[in-house]
């Protein structure tokens, strides 16, 4: 057993988040662990852009209230100790509700072929991020 070194707050790239998001990297796993952990704090009406991840990835929502889209038009309304798998290969986004901020554990694999982990694509627009939500 070992403790895990705690990495400084780093505000998220621009160029795949709209509005302000900020992450802690929690844990990013050496060999043979694949796992990513990051807790990941967004602003009031803050979100992802549409991206996909090679492994999938896994929400749980630790404050606020997230919204999670899919192509199909879907956004899923998840609270404070739910939990949302995003399979493996689905393109999706997330984010905070426009009416407060929204905290949240990513947990992701790596690939081990060193392949591309995530693929990033254009923001979200205030059309789909605003859709009707499903519990």
């Amino acid at each position: 057993m070992e403790p895990v070194a705690q990495q400084a707050t780093n505000k998220a790239p621009a160029d795949w988040f709209t509005g302000d998001v900020w992450f802690d990297q929690l844990y990013a796993g050496r060999e043979p662990s694949r796992m990513n952990a990051n807790l990941v704090r967004f602003s009031p009406g803050a979100r992802t852009h549409w991206h996909i991840h090679a492994m999938g990835q896994t929400l749980h929502i630790v404050s606020g209230i997230a919204l999670i889209g899919t192509r199909d038009g879907t956004v899923l309304e998840a609270h404070p100790g739910e939990t949302v798998s995003c399979p493996p290969g689905e393109e999706h986004w997330h984010g905070a509700a426009p009416d407060r901020f929204m905290e949240h554990i990513a947990l992701w694999e790596v690939k081990r072929d060193g392949g591309e982990e995530v693929i990033w694509n254009e923001p979200v627009t205030d059309e789909q991020y605003s859709r009707p939500r499903s519990r």
